[in-house]
């Protein structure tokens, strides 16, 4: 075993005293949901009594200091929640992230970009048939789209998706995207619009 806490191969990790609040931490903060403390102590080689006394030490720091947080011990385990106190704050930042949803029209300007890509804004609007302007500064606004190049022909600006879309969809790469032409009856009869 190295002095880093680093596992060995095939062997248990053991974090050392030291490192034993802030491992604890960090297991905590990817949890969702409440860890008994024999699982957290089975998780960082140490034992379970040492494990709660250093569980009750954070608990205590953390609201000795008036962090934004707290660590409870609840439904036989132990997780991070919001202080009471700020409640309040974090309610409000929830619900304005869900009333910022893209529009019907951001969504379908977002999905010509995606498979049309490099695209230009007067090919989107062509598609679509109306003027996408503003739905683009939106797009680009909030990161989903960037300018990818220039059109050598006319000089427009040709847009593309970005890595901040494929996360948020949940892909890794533009072949992850669902075929197209299921969902569109009579593709090959349209006209390609122009560019």
């Amino acid at each position: 075993m190295s002095g880093t806490g680093a596992p060995e191969p095939d062997g248990p990790v053991v974090v050392p005293a030291a490192e034993l609040r802030p491992s604890l931490e960090a297991l905590l903060m990817v949890a969702d949901q409440p860890l008994p403390a024999v699982v957290l102590a089975s998780a960082v080689g140490r034992g379970t009594a040492e494990v709660e006394a250093a569980l009750r030490a954070l608990e205590t720091e953390y609201a000795a200091d008036g962090r934004g947080f707290e660590l409870r011990n609840v439904a036989g385990g132990w997780r991070y929640y919001t202080r009471e106190a700020h409640a309040a704050v974090v309610e409000r930042f929830v619900l304005d992230g869900q009333s910022s949803r893209l529009t019907q029209a951001a969504l379908e300007t977002l999905a010509i970009v995606a498979y049309q890509q490099p695209v230009s804004r007067a090919r989107i609007s062509a598609v679509r048939g109306v003027n996408v302007d503003g739905v683009m500064r939106t797009l680009l606004a909030r990161g989903l789209v960037e300018e990818a190049s220039q059109d050598p022909v006319t000089g427009a600006h040709l847009y593309r998706t970005t890595s901040y879309f494929l996360e948020r969809i949940g892909i890794t790469g533009l072949e992850d995207l669902p075929e197209l032409a299921p969902y569109l009856p009579g593709l090959d009869e349209m006209e390609e619009p122009p560019a």
